[in-house]
């Protein structure tokens, strides 16, 4: 399997090349059409009678579908060619001229968040076209309280580009350019992860201990960008009078903060019992007293080095998914029959994997880093569940598909897990069927405890940040904490590990986004067990929800199949799910 032969994403969907005369058409039009939105509707928002405000949010539609397009076309480009200082100059350019076009319509939705109740009642009342964008424009105003003054939101949008948005472009080039020297080889982030959960214990700790050495080498930036970004985002919430550091995540989430509490606790509370048991079983399976941090993701010792091809894998994910729903299964096909799929790995590609929604007038694009372990197999199913919820809900048109991260993961994580279980349930070996679980629990560990163990973190580095800059020690020891606590005592745990939080991209990109892992996978642990205990319509009840997008909020959805996320009991069922395989294999 080589990257010669591994699909590649064909972008003409969105534009040809940076140099396409259709890009810069566009930009000349939003430059029009942003400039004649703001000169009939500025200041006169509040005027406007029902049928008048579906028109304006209609046209705002239409303007911010364009301004998503030509960043997303930058954007995807930039993440396969990270080291291309063309294209790096390209995405720059792009983000520059899009932050000043959007700054042109910046006042719609100030202006709607100064409309008052009643008023806003009345104009629904006097139009029914209006009650399509109602929940968008209800999910807009959550943070009316926490808006500024016009001259501010201004001011702090135009200077994205050149703080935020630089620092965060910023750490992608410095993490594709980091090399990582094993065996004579230099290798890239995704390869020496690989790597790093080799079957060979060698080569496991020689590639864990050099990819410590080279952030450590790094590690000053790193932490510059870190405490940058802490610092902004503190300046940020103290302007907008968020009360915790968390709480601006939460709103944009549409999660109440005593959801996210109630997920949290329940997962430190079950620490003991799902990471700390399993690593001391794990420690007892690989004849040690205690594991080294470079095995916490090796292979078991009866297990085999097995790659999967790529095609082989396809075949499987597309078969859970037909298994389940004919109808999600040919939407998932759709990325295979079509150049929406990035696959291999290659110097110069963004590491790890993701789904791009793009713009419900074109199609989601997927990113993965394939290698043919079964994490990526599970790679694979996970991103595909992403993809087959944009495409659903794309339906909803494009401010109503967006949809908060509490929700994103659930498509993924559901594709995950048909694919496990389709694995599981074709397996009739024993010590087969106990590896497979073990590698499972494993990636719930990942999914569930690990991400809350990041989400703690977090916690601690924008609430100490408030107190002045944090030093590269300081990181090192929030980092080791919450490691130790969420692990357990079944390791030993050395300096060289301090490092290992700097290169976590969703600490730069989307902080706090973490817990939406958590989130997800403990919800669809929920939803699952209904699937198989045969919950009447499911199917239709599950495609309903994906299709929905963001036009319903967590508690409607859950509604749908009884469940209830305010409640800790909630919570414990999906973590039960953990706690059911351990005792299995135990």
């Amino acid at each position: 399997m080589t990257v010669d032969n591994l699909p590649q994403w064909n972008l003409s969907d969105l534009y040809n090349s940076i140099d396409d005369k259709q890009l810069d058409k566009d930009l000349k039009d939003l430059d029009k059409e942003t400039l004649d939105f703001a000169k009939k509707y500025k200041g006169k928002i509040s005027q406007c009678s029902g049928d008048e405000l579906y028109q304006a949010i209609k046209q705002y539609e239409k303007i911010s579908e364009s301004i998503a397009k030509i960043m997303s076309y930058a954007g995807l480009l930039s993440a396969v060619n990270v080291l291309d200082t063309k294209i790096s100059s390209f995405y720059q350019n792009m983000n520059e001229k899009i932050t000043l076009l959007s700054s042109n319509i910046l006042f719609f939705g100030l202006e709607i968040n100064k409309i008052e109740d009643d008023e806003l009642e009345n104009k629904f009342k006097q139009s029914n076209d209006l009650k399509f964008y109602q929940s968008v424009i209800n999910d807009l105003r959550v943070s009316r309280s926490h808006q500024l003054s016009d001259e501010v939101e201004q001011v702090l949008l135009e200077k994205s580009a050149s703080g935020s948005s630089a620092w965060r472009r910023l750490f992608g080039q410095t993490m594709a350019e980091l090399e990582f020297k094993v065996d004579g080889k230099s290798l890239n982030e995704s390869e020496i992860l690989d790597l790093m959960t080799n079957g060979n214990k060698s080569q496991r700790k020689t590639a864990t201990l050099e990819f410590g050495r080279v952030l450590n080498k790094n590690i000053k930036t790193f932490a510059l960008i870190t405490n940058t970004l802490a610092k902004d985002k503190e300046i940020s919430d103290r302007l907008r009078n968020y009360k915790t550091p968390v709480s601006a995540r939460n709103i944009d989430n549409l999660v109440e903060d005593e959801v996210v509490d109630a997920l949290i606790n329940s997962v430190k509370n079950n620490y003991k019992n799902i990471s700390h048991r399993y690593y001391k079983l794990k420690a007892k399976w690989m004849g040690v007293e205690k594991l080294n941090l470079w095995d916490r993701n090796a292979p078991l010792p009866e297990s085999y080095d097995t790659k999967t091809s790529y095609n082989d894998a396809v075949e499987l994910v597309l078969d859970a998914y037909n298994d389940f729903s004919p109808k999600l299964h040919s939407v998932a096909k759709k990325f295979f029959d079509n150049e929406w799929i990035d696959v291999g790995v290659r110097k110069g590609k963004r590491s790890g994997a993701f789904a791009h929604p793009c713009v419900p007038s074109a199609h989601p694009y997927l990113m993965l880093n394939y290698q043919g372990t079964n994490r990526d197999i599970m790679t694979l199913a996970h991103e595909l569940g992403h993809g087959c919820h944009q495409v659903l809900a794309s339906s909803q048109g494009f401010l109503k598909s967006q949809t908060p991260l509490t929700l994103a993961e659930t498509a993924s994580v559901f594709g995950e897990m048909l694919t496990f279980r389709k694995i599981l349930d074709n397996c009739q070996d024993a010590k087969t069927r106990r590896i497979l679980i073990a590698n499972k629990i494993e990636d719930m560990i990942n999914t569930v405890v690990r991400q809350v163990a990041f989400f703690e973190f977090e916690k601690l580095v924008h609430t100490n940040r408030k107190n002045g800059e944090l030093s590269p020690e300081q990181l090192g020891e929030y980092w080791m904490k919450v490691t130790k606590e969420s692990l357990g005592d079944a390791f030993n745990y050395e300096d060289w590990y301090k490092d290992f939080w700097a290169y976590i991209p969703h600490f730069i990109h989307s902080p706090f986004y973490v817990y939406a892992y958590a989130f997800g996978d403990c919800m669809v642990n929920s939803i699952f067990s209904l699937y198989q205990d045969g919950f009447e319509d499911f199917e239709e009840k599950y495609l309903q929800m994906l299709s929905s997008g963001g036009s319903l909020r967590h508690k409607e959805l859950l509604a749908m199949f009884n469940l209830d996320a305010t409640k800790i009991d909630f919570w414990e069922k999906g973590l039960s799910v953990i706690i059911s395989f351990i005792d299995e294999i135990e």
